[in-house]
This record gives C-alpha cells, structure tokens and sequence, in this order.
C-alpha cells in the first residue's frame, strides 16, 4: 500500500493547479480519497470534528444495502428458475437469451431449489444494470464536477446502487443509462450537486423511467427475467382482483408460476414478484437497524411513514364494504411487506438532503409519506405502488414543514422569554 500511496503523490503535481492534467484533478481526488483518508485537516476551535463524515457516512448506507443486494440476486433467479421450470413442464418453446446461454456454459442448471443457481442467474441481470447505472451516472457526476472544479461526491456511490435496486430485471440497459443520467443532471447536479438538490436523485431518475417508458417499466411482462413469461406483483394482483364473496383479496395473490399461493411471511422474506431489491422487508429492516445504530438513518421519519401507512390503511378497511375496489380490503401489515413499501421507508424517505431536517418536522415528513402512500395505492388502482410518488411529493413539501416548525419554535421562545 505504500508503493501506490507513493505513486499518488507522484501524480499529484500533474493535477494540482498548475499542472498539465489540472481540469482532471477531480477525477484523481476521487480515486485519491477512495484509497486513502484526505491528507487535509481542518484546524482551530471554529470547527466541529466528528468520525463520521461524508465519505464514511455514504460507506455505511453502501454496507446497509448489502443485504438488498443479495436478495436481489437470488430472488431474481429463484423467480426465473420457477419460470423456466412451468415452461419446461408445459413443452414450451423458450428462445434463452444471453444470459441463458452464459448459465448455461459455467454448468448451471435452473433448479430452483439450488441457492448457487438463482444468484448466479440473477446476478447475471444485476450486474448489468450496475454497471452501466455507475458508469453512466458516474461520468455525468465527473463532467459536472469538472465544470465547476470541484471534487467528485461520494453520495453518487449510494445513488448507484439505490437506482438498480428499484428496476425491474428485465428493463433494457439503455433505458437504465438514460434514467440515471435525468436523476443525476435534473434531479441533483442543476441545483448544485451534493446537499442542495431538493429531490432524491435516484427516484426522480425512477419516476422519468416510469412516465417516459411505463411499457418497460409496468405491467407484468417485466418481473420475471425469463423471455415469454408474464406474471404480476402482489400488489398488481391485488389491485386487479376480484374475490368471490366471503373471500379477502389477498387470497387470491398466487405465484405466476404455480397455483401456490403467496402468504404474509412469503412476501415479508421477499421470494415474491418486483423489483429487485425491493421485494424483501426483512432484507430492509436489518438495512434499518444499520442506519439506526450508525446515526445515519432518522428513526422518526421510518416510525412516522409505517404510523402513517397503517393508520390510513384501516382508514380504507373501514369502507371496504362500500367500494368494488379489492384494495381497500388490504389488511395494513400487507401493506407493509409488499411492493417497495419497506425499501422508500428505510433507504429512500430517510435521504438525509432532501428529507425533514428538523425533529418535529421528520415525523410530520414520515407520516406524509406513509398516508400518501396508502391512498395512492387504494384509490388510484392503475397505480398500485405509490411510495416512489408519495416521497417525491414530501421532497417538495420538506422545506416547508421545516420552515413551520422553526417558525412554531421562534414564537415560543418569544412568548418563553417575553420581558
């Protein structure tokens, strides 16, 4: 380590000002800084020292989503093998893209029941997606950073990984590209990069994904990263069924696979339709306790989004008698542990830049959220995930709850401390 630590300072006098490759500097300092802790240091009492900075900060929210990581892998293969094994049995004619055939030629089968098999098949979807989220996402943050001679961020390093997680395993790459490309120049870097973006750049690059090419990224031809095979995500199930009376619509859900239905504690480890890193809540909730114990993530905004979830939820069961709509018959714990539901609370909703600031004003923010959330789903049917919307909608409304708390403290400071 020190033989490259000493090549790196070699190079410094190249990029630092002055030097040929100068408007490269941001580009060295990134792979400088990634390697190495910066060599600067603030001094004096003016300053406020603390362990936990940004590089370090990004670096745990990366090791928090580690656990959605793998699930999105194996999920997405545990998903497609079960595909492949219905086609199979029925004699259907498959055309393998070339993912089949990579699988294919490192001697794996599709049984569903082999752990090695479903990773390595959904890695095989990940992985690309990925690498070209980072690759894309990653030249328009050093482009901009160039531009304004700044360093590059560490944040575009958590947003990488969050925008894959969020998609479909069968989205085409350039539509990848092109999503994370809007997320980062309009959602972040127009308003200054880092710290001054008022929306969360990964699911700004989401939402254009979803009104721009919603073939692509809707409907039940997407989930399962097998060619030929369509099936539906719980929720979209629920929001298109139609129970017999006496019957509760989450019945109905069953595996686009198989006639074997899909319980609670099924879609609360994950092993269920989506996207894939959003499937699974306990993959989320043991992100949650990282970002807790790290200080990172606020509690208050994922304990106010669940509070405001579950309460409008049995708000909408009170009239389910009174509505054909089979969503209002969603029980509130369903609600929890489908769709991305428990991704946006912990991962999305607590993005500490564009989110409540104050404390008063994350619970206020978290309960926005969660309600939003619910009724989204509920009353608009052909929109059955509604977290994505309800976080960019409280993003706008952020300044604002914290500019009324900051206001209610000043008058009662006033009236505390009135002569």
């Amino acid at each position: 380590m020190k033989f490259l630590r000493n090549q790196l300072d070699k190079l410094h006098p190249l990029f630092d000002k002055g030097g040929k490759l100068q408007r490269l500097y941001p580009l060295y300092e990134a792979l400088d800084t990634f390697l190495y802790t910066p060599g600067h240091t603030t001094k004096g009492v003016t300053h406020v020292r603390d362990a936990l900075d940004l590089k370090r900060m990004m670096s745990m929210v990366v090791v928090a989503l580690i656990p959605c990581v793998f699930m999105a892998c194996w999920n997405t293969g545990y998903q497609a093998n079960h595909a492949i094994a219905k086609m199979t049995e029925k004699s259907i004619a498959v055309q393998y893209d070339w993912h089949h055939s990579v699988q294919t030629a490192i001697g794996l089968g599709h049984d569903p029941s082999s752990f090695l098999d479903c990773f390595i098949y959904g890695l095989l979807h990940f992985l690309p997606v990925y690498i070209v989220c980072m690759t894309v996402g990653g030249t328009c943050e050093l482009i901009f950073s160039m531009l304004r001679g700044h360093e590059v961020n560490e944040g575009f390093l958590v947003t990488g990984l969050l925008f894959p997680l969020t998609l479909p395993p069968n989205i085409p790459l350039w539509q990848v590209g092109v999503g994370i490309a809007f997320g980062v120049v309009i959602g972040k870097e127009i308003f200054g990069g880092t710290g001054r973006n008022f929306l969360n750049p990964a699911l700004t690059a989401r939402a254009f994904l979803y009104f721009a090419y919603a073939g692509q990224i809707s409907g039940d031809k997407v989930w399962t990263a097998v060619d030929g095979f369509s099936g539906a995500t719980a929720l979209g199930a629920v929001a298109n069924a139609t129970p017999e009376v006496g019957m509760k619509a989450v019945e109905t859900i069953q595996y686009p696979w198989g006639p074997e239905p899909i319980t609670w504690m099924s879609a609360f480890l994950g092993t269920i339709q989506g996207s894939m890193g959003e499937t699974s809540t306990l993959a989320c909730l043991i992100g949650a306790a990282i970002l807790i114990a790290t200080g990172i993530g606020s509690w208050r905004i994922m304990t106010g989004t669940v509070i405001g979830g579950v309460v409008m939820a049995f708000v909408f069961n009170a009239f389910a008698g009174s509505s054909n709509n089979a969503m209002f018959q969603m029980p509130p714990w369903w609600h929890l542990v489908v769709g991305g539901f428990a991704f946006g609370t912990v991962f999305m909703a607590t993005d500490p830049v564009s989110a409540s600031l104050t404390e008063t004003g994350k619970w206020c923010y978290g309960l926005l959220i969660g309600s939003l959330t619910i009724l989204i789903r509920v009353v608009n049917p052909a929109y059955p995930e509604g977290i994505m919307l309800a976080i960019l909608f409280a993003n706008c409304f952020a300044p604002i709850i914290d500019y009324f708390v900051a206001q209610a403290n000043i008058r009662r400071r006033g009236v505390r401390y009135a002569a």
